[in-house]
Protein backbone atom coordinates (compact mmCIF):
# COMPACT_ATOMS: atom_id res chain seq x y z
CA UNK A 1 0.00 0.00 0.00
CA UNK A 2 3.07 1.90 -0.39
CA UNK A 3 2.88 4.69 -2.61
CA UNK A 4 5.46 5.10 -5.94
CA UNK A 5 7.81 7.64 -5.39
CA UNK A 6 11.48 6.51 -6.81
CA UNK A 7 12.58 4.74 -10.33
CA UNK A 8 15.10 1.91 -9.96
CA UNK A 9 17.68 2.95 -11.98
CA UNK A 10 19.20 -0.78 -12.08
CA UNK A 11 15.73 -2.84 -12.81
CA UNK A 12 14.34 0.32 -14.67
CA UNK A 13 11.22 0.22 -12.66
CA UNK A 14 9.24 2.25 -10.46
CA UNK A 15 9.31 1.43 -7.30
CA UNK A 16 8.47 2.81 -3.25
CA UNK A 17 10.84 4.08 -0.65
CA UNK A 18 9.90 0.08 1.42
CA UNK A 19 11.02 -1.71 -1.50
CA UNK A 20 14.34 0.10 -1.41
CA UNK A 21 14.79 0.12 2.49
CA UNK A 22 13.80 -3.52 2.86
CA UNK A 23 13.10 -5.26 -0.24
CA UNK A 24 13.92 -6.35 -3.35
CA UNK A 25 15.59 -2.96 -4.42
CA UNK A 26 17.58 -2.40 -1.42
CA UNK A 27 21.09 -2.14 -3.05
CA UNK A 28 20.17 -1.07 -6.32
CA UNK A 29 20.74 2.62 -7.54
CA UNK A 30 17.21 4.76 -7.11
CA UNK A 31 15.73 8.15 -8.17
CA UNK A 32 13.02 10.42 -7.70
CA UNK A 33 9.94 9.43 -9.98
CA UNK A 34 9.35 12.55 -10.80
CA UNK A 35 12.69 13.70 -11.82
CA UNK A 36 12.83 10.54 -13.89
CA UNK A 37 9.33 11.29 -15.64
CA UNK A 38 10.90 15.22 -16.29
CA UNK A 39 14.00 13.72 -17.72
CA UNK A 40 12.22 11.05 -19.87
CA UNK A 41 9.51 13.65 -21.12
CA UNK A 42 12.35 16.10 -21.56
CA UNK A 43 14.14 13.37 -23.81
CA UNK A 44 11.06 12.07 -25.31
CA UNK A 45 10.14 15.51 -26.45
CA UNK A 46 13.52 15.53 -28.04
CA UNK A 47 12.80 12.38 -30.02
CA UNK A 48 9.42 14.01 -30.95
CA UNK A 49 11.39 17.45 -32.21
CA UNK A 50 14.30 15.26 -34.37
CA UNK A 51 11.68 13.26 -35.52
CA UNK A 52 9.54 16.39 -36.76
CA UNK A 53 13.01 17.88 -37.95
CA UNK A 54 14.07 15.04 -39.41
CA UNK A 55 10.50 14.61 -41.17
CA UNK A 56 10.57 18.21 -42.30
CA UNK A 57 13.79 17.77 -43.86
CA UNK A 58 12.67 14.65 -45.27
CA UNK A 59 9.38 16.55 -46.75
CA UNK A 60 11.94 19.50 -48.50
CA UNK A 61 14.23 16.71 -50.30
CA UNK A 62 10.74 15.07 -51.70
CA UNK A 63 10.00 18.44 -52.68
CA UNK A 64 13.60 19.10 -54.28
CA UNK A 65 12.74 15.73 -55.64
CA UNK A 66 9.60 16.65 -57.61
CA UNK A 67 10.60 19.64 -58.78
CA UNK A 68 13.51 18.42 -60.58
CA UNK A 69 11.31 15.70 -61.76
CA UNK A 70 8.96 18.49 -63.01
CA UNK A 71 11.90 20.48 -64.31
CA UNK A 72 13.02 17.17 -66.11
CA UNK A 73 10.09 16.93 -67.68
CA UNK A 74 9.84 20.62 -68.67
CA UNK A 75 13.12 20.43 -69.75
CA UNK A 76 13.08 17.44 -71.77
CA UNK A 77 9.29 18.83 -73.95
CA UNK A 78 11.63 22.03 -74.98
CA UNK A 79 14.62 19.94 -75.96
CA UNK A 80 11.97 17.82 -77.95
CA UNK A 81 10.41 20.83 -79.35
CA UNK A 82 13.80 22.27 -80.28
CA UNK A 83 14.99 19.01 -82.23
CA UNK A 84 11.69 18.78 -83.84
CA UNK A 85 12.34 22.41 -84.88
CA UNK A 86 15.41 21.99 -85.97
CA UNK A 87 14.63 18.72 -88.31
CA UNK A 88 11.89 20.75 -89.65
CA UNK A 89 13.40 23.50 -90.69
CA UNK A 90 16.05 21.02 -92.11
CA UNK A 91 13.20 19.26 -93.82
CA UNK A 92 11.64 22.03 -95.83
CA UNK A 93 14.89 23.03 -96.57
CA UNK A 94 15.82 20.32 -98.31
CA UNK A 95 12.80 19.97 -99.97
CA UNK A 96 12.55 23.50 -101.22
CA UNK A 97 16.31 22.03 -102.27
CA UNK A 98 15.10 18.95 -104.08
CA UNK A 99 12.29 21.03 -105.45
CA UNK A 100 14.79 23.25 -107.36
CA UNK A 101 16.96 20.55 -108.59
CA UNK A 102 14.21 18.43 -110.10
CA UNK A 103 12.64 22.09 -111.85
CA UNK A 104 16.69 22.17 -113.44
CA UNK A 105 16.67 18.82 -114.21
CA UNK A 106 13.23 18.76 -116.07
CA UNK A 107 14.46 22.03 -117.99
CA UNK A 108 17.80 20.59 -119.07
CA UNK A 109 15.84 17.44 -120.41
CA UNK A 110 13.30 19.68 -122.26
CA UNK A 111 16.26 21.87 -123.75
CA UNK A 112 18.15 18.84 -124.33
CA UNK A 113 14.58 16.59 -125.99
CA UNK A 114 13.74 19.93 -127.74
CA UNK A 115 17.29 20.11 -129.64
CA UNK A 116 17.34 16.69 -130.27
CA UNK A 117 13.66 17.07 -131.80
CA UNK A 118 14.93 19.89 -133.88
CA UNK A 119 17.82 17.32 -135.29
CA UNK A 120 15.82 14.49 -136.03
CA UNK A 121 13.21 16.91 -137.69
CA UNK A 122 16.53 17.94 -140.49
CA UNK A 123 17.48 14.39 -140.53
CA UNK A 124 14.42 13.54 -141.69
CA UNK A 125 13.81 16.75 -144.24
CA UNK A 126 17.13 16.23 -145.34
CA UNK A 127 16.43 12.33 -145.77
CA UNK A 128 12.79 12.78 -147.81
CA UNK A 129 14.84 15.59 -150.08
CA UNK A 130 17.39 12.64 -150.88
CA UNK A 131 14.63 9.75 -151.62
CA UNK A 132 12.80 11.95 -153.57
CA UNK A 133 15.83 13.06 -155.82
CA UNK A 134 16.78 9.33 -155.92
CA UNK A 135 13.29 8.24 -156.67
CA UNK A 136 11.87 11.00 -158.71
CA UNK A 137 14.67 13.27 -160.26
CA UNK A 138 17.69 10.88 -161.01
CA UNK A 139 16.97 8.96 -164.58
CA UNK A 140 16.66 5.13 -163.82
CA UNK A 141 19.55 3.58 -165.49
CA UNK A 142 22.57 6.64 -166.60
CA UNK A 143 23.65 4.57 -169.70
CA UNK A 144 19.67 5.85 -170.85
CA UNK A 145 20.48 9.79 -170.74
CA UNK A 146 18.64 11.25 -172.94
CA UNK A 147 19.83 14.87 -174.77
CA UNK A 148 17.05 15.88 -172.64
CA UNK A 149 18.44 14.61 -169.50
CA UNK A 150 21.89 15.89 -170.29
CA UNK A 151 20.27 19.38 -170.25
CA UNK A 152 19.21 18.94 -167.04
CA UNK A 153 22.63 17.26 -165.68
CA UNK A 154 24.61 19.86 -164.70
CA UNK A 155 21.58 21.47 -162.76
CA UNK A 156 21.19 17.82 -161.03
CA UNK A 157 24.41 17.43 -160.13
CA UNK A 158 23.89 20.75 -158.26
CA UNK A 159 21.23 19.03 -156.49
CA UNK A 160 22.41 15.73 -155.90
CA UNK A 161 25.35 17.88 -154.33
CA UNK A 162 23.77 19.94 -152.15
CA UNK A 163 21.86 16.99 -151.22
CA UNK A 164 24.85 14.82 -150.12
CA UNK A 165 25.64 17.89 -147.57
CA UNK A 166 23.15 16.74 -145.58
CA UNK A 167 25.54 14.75 -143.45
CA UNK A 168 27.04 18.15 -142.69
CA UNK A 169 24.33 18.56 -140.21
CA UNK A 170 24.58 18.84 -136.53
CA UNK A 171 25.65 16.24 -134.53
CA UNK A 172 25.15 15.90 -130.61
CA UNK A 173 28.63 14.55 -128.55
CA UNK A 174 28.72 11.37 -126.83
CA UNK A 175 27.37 11.85 -123.34
CA UNK A 176 24.94 14.40 -124.18
CA UNK A 177 21.25 12.63 -122.69
CA UNK A 178 23.82 12.09 -119.46
CA UNK A 179 22.22 14.01 -116.42
CA UNK A 180 25.26 13.91 -114.52
CA UNK A 181 26.19 16.81 -113.47
CA UNK A 182 22.93 16.89 -111.04
CA UNK A 183 24.04 14.24 -109.02
CA UNK A 184 23.86 14.95 -105.36
CA UNK A 185 26.22 13.43 -102.78
CA UNK A 186 24.38 13.60 -99.46
CA UNK A 187 27.22 11.31 -97.55
CA UNK A 188 28.04 14.07 -95.55
CA UNK A 189 24.54 15.29 -94.22
CA UNK A 190 23.34 11.33 -93.62
CA UNK A 191 26.81 11.20 -91.23
CA UNK A 192 26.11 14.18 -89.59
CA UNK A 193 23.08 13.41 -89.12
Amino acid sequence: DERINIYCVTCEVPTCSMCKVFGAHKDCEVAPLQSVFQGQKSELNNCISMLVAGNDRIQTIISQLEDSCRSTEENSEAAKRELCARFDALAELLEEKKSQMLQRITQEQGDKTSFVQGLIHQYKEQLEKSSRLVETDIPHGSTHLSSCSLQNAKQLIKTIVEASKGGRLEKIEQGYESMDAFTVSLDHLTEAV
